[in-house]
């Protein structure tokens, strides 16, 4: 925390109750940590483990790995891995595909010249 500047000062921490698996421990006690970086706005929420304690430590951790990413400036390479997935998995404009499928057909075309083609001999 103190490599990056963040006091327990700029925190704002509160508890809520957990949910998904955990059985009755979870559903009685407040051991989700919600925490907030004021100078940033970022928040995080940790409900990992069923203690509370646990679950402090780990939130701190994610938070502290989210400022850390903004300020080495990580977050635009993030960015610009998620923008690349997003342009790969975008439905191709009916010219891309016209284009990629008259390629294909060269492809093919090109390697069934390549095989050698057995002529039987009759005796």
């Amino acid at each position: 925390m103190e490599k990056l500047g963040v006091s327990e000062d700029d925190l704002r921490e509160s508890f809520i109750r957990s949910s998904g698996p955990g059985g009755q421990k979870v559903n009685k006690t407040a051991s989700c940590v919600f925490l907030v970086h004021k100078p940033t706005g970022l928040s995080v929420k940790c409900q990992q483990a069923r203690s509370q304690g646990l679950n402090r430590y780990l939130a701190r951790r994610l938070l502290l790995d989210r400022i850390e990413r903004i300020q080495t400036g990580r977050v635009s390479t993030e960015r610009a891995r998620i923008e690349k997935i997003r342009r790969q998995k975008r439905k191709r404009s009916k010219k891309a595909k016209e284009k990629v499928l008259k390629q294909k057909r060269l492809t093919a075309e090109k390697k069934e010249g390549r095989s050698q083609k057995v002529i039987p001999v009759e005796d």
